[in-house]
């Protein structure tokens, strides 16, 4: 059973109007083509070259099916850029330490990583790049010995992401003095 949204009405007729009308009214406002101000030549102009674009069978068809795809990309785009601005805090979209290092290049990978993890995800082929990976990488997790030697390792790594964190240890300052804070 399909909602009022998913009429035939709207999937074909309105959204592809919608979309286009918007577009190159927006272009057309932004580009300044036809001059400053004029909004109502603006919005005429996309109004009929979108009904133009309904009007034709083959391009609506190929915006219905890319529809889908843009509108999962563009809630991939907005969850990305909603991460970014929680972990920079600020209008720019940079992250500084206290030093006034910017470390906005170690946050844009944990943001694109957790994106990449949540598009494999979510597309159904996580499972399979895991299953390939554990058929390149089997004799690292699937020996009798792997169990053990992974768990100490995560304890170790551990230990030291919290020694650095405490310590305030920087490798990427030139005196190592986080020696010295320890005693």
């Amino acid at each position: 059973m399909s909602t009022i949204l998913q009429s035939a009405l709207l999937t074909n007729f309105l959204y592809p109007l919608l979309l286009v009308f918007f577009i190159v009214f927006a272009i057309l406002e932004k580009t300044e083509m036809l001059g400053k101000d004029k909004k109502q030549l603006n919005a005429g102009i996309g109004l009929i070259v979108a009904l133009i674009f309904v009007g034709a069978v083959y391009p609506k068809l190929i915006v219905e099916n890319i529809l889908q795809y843009l509108s999962v990309g563009l809630v991939i785009i907005f969850i990305s850029l909603m991460l970014w601005g929680f972990i920079s805090g600020n209008k720019d979209f940079t992250v500084t330490d206290k030093d006034g290092l910017k470390i906005n290049k170690a946050f844009l990978f944990l943001v694109l990583g957790s994106l990449v993890c949540a598009i494999l995800w979510a597309t159904g082929i996580g499972g399979k790049v895991i299953d390939g990976l554990l058929l390149i990488f089997g004799t690292l997790f699937k020996s009798d010995w792997s169990s053990s030697f992974w768990a100490n390792f995560v304890i170790i790594a551990i230990i030291l992401i919290v020694v650095a964190l405490v310590t305030g240890w920087n490798p990427f300052k030139k005196k190592f003095d986080w020696w010295i804070r320890l005693k």
